[in-house]
């Protein structure tokens, strides 16, 4: 056959390709056509195989003897790099599976990793660390993965998928001495930028002419496109001289700010509390709580750290409580009897151990080991599942129906409901009872303090009520205003308590849904194509599967294990289908 008759026949055939008659294809090879023929550009039909994504052919070509790892075309690339630039996974593990090497070079010196983490195709650069490529290897001219991601791709990943890994954010580069991040602020990719800072990526390595990232983040170019905490971050970074300077220390201590933003609720709530109470005429009043307006505004923005913010609400649900209890025992408890007392310190023991259990109780963290991370990549790359849906790049995780990563605790977590800010903590498929019954809790005691306010104002300042409820309570307030200030905070915390008590419910019986579930419904399948939740079984049945109720034997509450569960169980609870598939060896199942 002539060369120019065979390259019609290759022609042909990447035609056929594209259209998808894969037979006529066959029947030339079954012909005699020899598989491994290049055209005048040296390329194989395994590599036009490759690029469209053919693994039928694939399969059908390697059977016949196709060269895995043939050297062809421009860039002199084997049929692997032509996949991975494509982003063809399916292609790409097929390959691999018949032996492709990935740590080949092509003409430019990239290996498969390389191309992959240039065009940012993040579930090849996994797949490819999975199976034993180092996520530092470096190029002809040193570049690793993560130098071309910060320098090509400006999304989230791959970076952070390399940083996961455990790729090197201080090697550089053989022609320019770069590090990631200084290609990252070369290239004016901010978010590969503030992904390496919140890293904690050194600022001090020197490329090959001496200059610095940090000197390239404090240049007035940079303030321009640099978002505002990666310039708060790299502020922080100084000179060895300006270190020494007491200033210097006691604004950069996080000991002292993490202390200075749990106590500030504290004083704050005692000293607006003590003003009202005092006998200082009304400007003076004013004066001095418009002086504790400035405090608070000034020390959150000197002191105060915004790594550490999370800290604050509960913080300030701390103050409130600490102060709560100081007025039963202090005014309130001498106006009533004895066993309201007991009572009210009773069912405090009771909220502080669904409060403990809410805050440092294991809401359904997914974690696994780094050999179980691999193997969930590499299955769920091979079996076509490796979508965001399906696997948090993140965590390296496969996600588990119902579960969602959370930005705050930087967690996957099974069953999430929300980050409660209050507690600090994720409220998820470990935790949830608790948190209800922590909101249950607070709820009586907020009560229990309202009805202790009323019997100390009944008791001490006994006033005939008028037909003017706004001057009856301006006269309670001058009685005691620290009580009545008390009185106001129990009050709005009662409200929305409650509020928040009421939708839980209404989640956990009526829909059968999580609040994360309810705000986002339209981005799971398994709810667009129900209709409803799925995981509805009635307003009595939720109720028991909630809470676990068993009550002798007589309810039956449903065990599903949402750590594991990655499909929706069956509507039956007593067939077979419903028990959830636990992520053993090869029990993968999508919706």
């Amino acid at each position: 056959m002539s060369r120019r008759c065979k390259d019609s026949v290759l022609t042909f055939c990447m035609g056929m390709f594209q259209y998808g008659l894969i037979e006529r294809c066959k029947e030339l090879i079954e012909s005699g056509y020899d598989v491994n023929q290049r055209d005048s550009e040296t390329v194989t039909l395994l590599h036009w195989a490759a690029i469209n994504n053919r693994q039928d052919i694939i399969r059908y070509y390697v059977s016949k003897g196709a060269i895995v790892d043939a050297i062809g075309g421009e860039l002199q690339a084997t049929p692997l790099h032509w996949a991975t630039r494509q982003g063809h996974l399916g292609s790409v593990t097929l390959l691999m599976q018949y032996g492709a090497d990935p740590s080949h070079w092509d003409a430019e010196g990239c290996a498969c990793i390389h191309v992959a983490a240039q065009f940012g195709h993040t579930s090849i650069v996994a797949y490819l660390i999975a199976k034993g490529n180092s996520p530092n290897s470096q190029d002809k001219h040193g570049m690793t993965p993560l130098m071309w991601s910060c320098q090509k791709v400006t999304s989230l990943d791959p970076t952070r998928l390399l940083l996961t890994f455990g790729a090197s954010t201080t090697m550089q580069d053989f022609i320019y001495g770069n590090t990631p991040l200084h290609w990252a602020i070369e290239v004016r990719n901010p978010l590969a930028v503030s992904t390496l800072i919140m890293h904690g990526t050194p600022l001090d390595i020197p490329n090959n002419q001496g200059v610095s990232a940090y000197s390239l983040l404090t240049s007035p170019k940079a303030t321009s496109w640099v978002g505002k905490k990666v310039l708060e971050k790299v502020s922080e970074h100084s000179s060895v001289s300006q270190k020494d300077t007491w200033c210097h220390r006691i604004k950069s201590d996080k000991r002292l700010r993490y202390y200075t933003m749990v106590s500030t609720p504290f004083v704050i709530f005692y000293l607006i509390g003590m003003t009202l109470q005092s006998g200082l005429p009304y400007p003076a009043k004013a004066l001095i709580l418009a002086a504790v307006a400035v405090f608070l505004h000034f020390s959150t923005r000197y002191v105060f750290d915004e790594r550490l913010i999370n800290i604050l609400p509960m913080s300030v649900y701390l103050a409130t409580k600490f102060w709560f209890y100081m007025t039963w025992v202090l005014w309130l408890s001498p106006a009533m009897p004895l066993m309201t007392s007991l009572v009210f310190l009773s069912s405090s023991l009771l909220l502080w151990h669904f409060f403990l259990k809410s805050w440092k109780g294991d809401p359904g963290v997914v974690a696994s080991t780094q050999d179980q991370k691999f193997r969930t990549i590499i299955e769920l790359a091979e079996r076509g599942g490796f979508d965001t849906q399906f696997f948090c790049s993140s965590c390296l995780v496969r996600k588990p129906i119902r579960s969602k990563h959370c930005s705050v605790c930087n967690k996957c977590v099974a069953k999430f409901d929300h980050h409660c800010p209050w507690v600090n903590n994720c409220i998820g498929a470990r935790n949830h009872r608790y948190f209800v019954g922590y909101l249950v809790m607070l709820v009586t005691m907020c009560l229990f303090l309202l009805y202790g306010c009323s019997q100390y104002f009944t008791t001490v300042c006994p006033r005939p009520p008028t037909d003017d409820i706004w001057l009856d309570l301006w006269k309670i307030a001058q009685c005691n205003s620290w009580v009545f200030f008390v009185a106001v905070n129990a009050t709005l915390h009662s409200i929305w308590v409650l509020m928040l008590l009421a939708c839980q419910t209404y989640q956990i019986s009526i829909l059968g849904m999580t609040t994360n579930e309810r705000m986002n419904a339209s981005r799971y399948g398994h709810f667009i194509s129900a209709g409803r939740s799925p995981f509805d079984r009635g307003r009595c049945q939720n109720v028991v599967d909630f809470f676990q109720i068993s009550c002798l034997g007589i309810c039956k509450a449903d065990t599903t294990d949402w750590l594991v569960t990655y499909h929706v169980p069956a509507a039956n609870p007593d067939s077979p289908e419903h028990h959830p598939l636990v992520d053993k060896e090869h029990d993968y199942q999508f919706v």
